[in-house]
């Protein structure tokens, strides 16, 4: 589904295009840029032990709070959408979520983050990286993040997989940012599967002979020049080589059909599944966007198509994580890049809104059942327990066991996961 009332469609990008930004290398082979060093911070290593992994809910163009989480009956801002019991007392949400309803001791919902970017591209990368966009530098992602302290170097799999990408302004694209691109995603487009261009030029013996000498080109000329990017590209090569080994990962066909019940039969539902198996398989950090929240017209009927599709493939997601014993080890995100007007405007739409807005989080160490945060009877402001983004990638690192203030130097200047004034919201972790 495209939405024809956002405030522009995603831009153009041909498969070449799209392709060589992410994942081609030179030769035209596909080259996974992922993975990387463990740090040695006891914190990072307890963490990856246990298998600790993230699956990122990203829904692109900014979901409405008003109409799924933080819902206002009676109100003007209230909207067409009734709430409806959860199975903990006291938690209403939206009734076009009623598995996610029956789950909500699963759930630690946030009703009280406050931001300040509301524009698509800004917002994203806010809502990735945990700081505003810089003119000179480039944050990574969370997922990159994730992928440095918690990946396995040795794993034929990616450690950072964005599903369901698709090139738009409210799609990521910092990547593994300052950090380099062994840590940039593995990107699979709308209904997962290996990208196209993932087959060798050449079969069997003649492949190895042309890698072999291409890898001894590339070691002389890195032994005369120093050069750090081809050392950078030899290595994420040879990893691609190892990707295509493992490829069976990512066909999930023959699983399909006993669980497309349990998680909607949709491309969102195939992706949710997608991504359990991948962190089942090992690989700590997976995204899958669901698209096209960006209602500026037409609102109610926009999230009503949207919402049923979310609330399969979502509650799927964590029963299949919880019925596995996956989910205390996993945490899984629901959020965008912003929130939307209490106001409604002429169109039926609601427009961006920052100010006061939702984000959920379950398993992997944060409490379930909890609403941390409120807003006041319209939904404009935080009337209890305000946070940043910079709060809240502070308490997702720390529920990952990544350390939130792990320092980082970009040249000769020092930057930390999260900025200075970050704050572990330790209320919503176990």
């Amino acid at each position: 589904m495209t939405n024809p009332n956002c405030c522009g469609g995603p831009e153009h990008v041909t498969r070449r295009a799209l392709l060589k930004g992410t994942i081609l290398g030179a030769g035209g082979l596909a080259v996974g840029n992922w993975g990387a060093l463990f740090n040695s911070e006891t914190i990072a290593q307890e963490a990856a032990r246990r298998g600790k992994r993230c699956i990122l809910l990203w829904m692109a163009g900014g979901a409405s709070h008003l109409d799924t989480f933080d819902m206002k009956p009676g109100r003007p801002s209230a909207g067409l959408f009734r709430p409806i019991k959860t199975n903990v007392d006291g938690i209403q949400i939206c009734e076009y979520l009623p598995r996610i309803a029956r789950q909500a001791d699963k759930l630690a919902i946030v009703r009280s983050l406050s931001t300040s970017d509301p524009d698509h591209v800004g917002g994203t990368y806010m809502m990735h990286t945990g700081y505003r966009k810089e003119a000179a530098t480039t944050h990574p992602e969370i997922g990159a993040m994730v992928a440095k302290y918690l990946g396995n170097p040795d794993a034929d799999l990616p450690s950072f997989i964005q599903v369901g990408w698709i090139g738009s302004t409210s799609s990521p694209a910092a990547g593994g940012g300052f950090l380099g691109p062994l840590y940039h995603p593995f990107r699979m487009g709308m209904e997962g599967g290996m990208p196209p261009d993932t087959t060798p030029y050449l079969q069997g013996d003649a492949d190895l002979r042309r890698n072999e000498l291409l890898k001894a080109l590339d070691e002389d000329f890195i032994r005369e020049h120093h050069a750090q990017a081809i050392k950078a590209y030899r290595e994420a090569d040879e990893k691609s080589r190892r990707l295509l080994k493992a490829k069976a990962a990512f066909d999930i066909s023959r699983d399909w059909e006993k669980h497309k019940d349990l998680y909607g039969n949709s491309a969102f539902g195939k992706n949710c599944l997608m991504a359990r198996k991948l962190v089942e398989a090992g690989v700590p950090f997976v995204e899958v966007q669901q698209n096209d929240y960006d209602w500026h017209a037409n609102n109610f009927e926009g999230h009503k198509t949207l919402l049923p599709v979310l609330d399969h493939g979502w509650a799927g997601l964590l029963q299949d994580l919880h019925q596995r014993g996956l989910l205390q080890d996993t945490l899984v995100v629901w959020m965008g890049e912003f929130g939307r007007t209490p106001a409604i405007n002429q169109r039926a739409g609601r427009d961006h809104y920052t100010k006061a807005w939702t984000v959920v989080l379950s398993g992997g160490g944060v409490k379930g059942g909890v609403v941390y945060g409120a807003t006041d009877e319209d939904g404009r402001n935080v009337t209890d327990k305000q946070i940043s983004q910079t709060d809240l990638f502070a308490t997702i690192y720390t529920a990952l066991g990544i350390n939130p203030r792990a320092k980082h130097t970009l040249g000769i200047r020092p930057i930390w996961a999260t900025p200075e004034d970050a704050r572990v919201i330790r209320d919503l972790l176990v």
